[in-house]
């Protein structure tokens, strides 16, 4: 795709993310459905004039969002040092939009490592796991192994050296561990043993 189409897509999304015309419907790869998301009155939770909100369309938890720039950041790879202070709202907004959901429940924020979807997004997960679209291990461990990097380790990260690079094989590893109890760390021999074991722990804030 030219790279003038591909801007204008982007902006007629963030257009409509704002409400300043009406939904559309975006064509294309699953890696890119982030965008058709952002569009969809359906899926948005609130936006301001730097990020949209969204309920992750398969979530993973009794509580699962999104935090997305209107910038158009691809992944972490493309982050610049000037970027610090989008992340850090983008946190800010995060943990706003968890306690406004659920004041007891614990949540974490982060991003993983080599995502899947295309378009910089922030997970604002609640750690209960409670959720018919956690099947795989695959799902587990994006969420509970390193694979899954907290917010404030990439700011500090991009603070540090400029760019947020993570090693494409090491990190795809992490999603083929054995599986184990997020909590306890008790290992677990599949995924119905592991979500019957974690409703015995509390995710209640401390």
């Amino acid at each position: 795709m030219a790279e003038g189409s591909s801007k204008k897509r982007h902006a007629d999304v963030l257009d409509s993310a704002n409400g300043t015309q009406g939904k559309k419907k975006i064509s294309g790869h699953w890696s890119q459905g982030l965008y058709a998301s952002m569009s969809d009155p359906d899926m948005i939770v609130e936006s301001d004039d730097k990020v949209v909100v969204i309920k992750d369309k398969y979530p993973k938890a009794k509580h699962h969002f999104l935090i997305l720039p209107k910038e158009n950041i691809p992944n972490l790879k493309s982050l610049k040092p000037d970027h610090v202070d989008l992340l850090k709202h983008i946190e800010k907004i995060g943990k706003d939009v968890a306690e406004k959901t659920d004041k007891k429940l614990k949540f974490r924020y982060g991003y993983h490592a080599v995502p899947s979807m295309s378009m910089l997004h922030l997970h604002v997960i609640s750690q209960d796991f409670n959720s018919p679209c956690l099947k795989t291990k695959k799902h587990w461990n994006s969420f509970t192994s390193d694979y899954f990097v907290d917010s404030k380790d990439v700011i500090k990260t991009l603070e540090k050296d400029g760019k947020v690079v993570y090693d494409l094989k090491e990190n795809q590893a992490f999603l083929s561990q054995d599986l184990r109890c997020h909590v306890c760390k008790k290992p677990q021999k599949n995924m119905p043993t592991l979500k019957e074991h974690i409703k015995q722990h509390d995710y209640s804030i401390d």
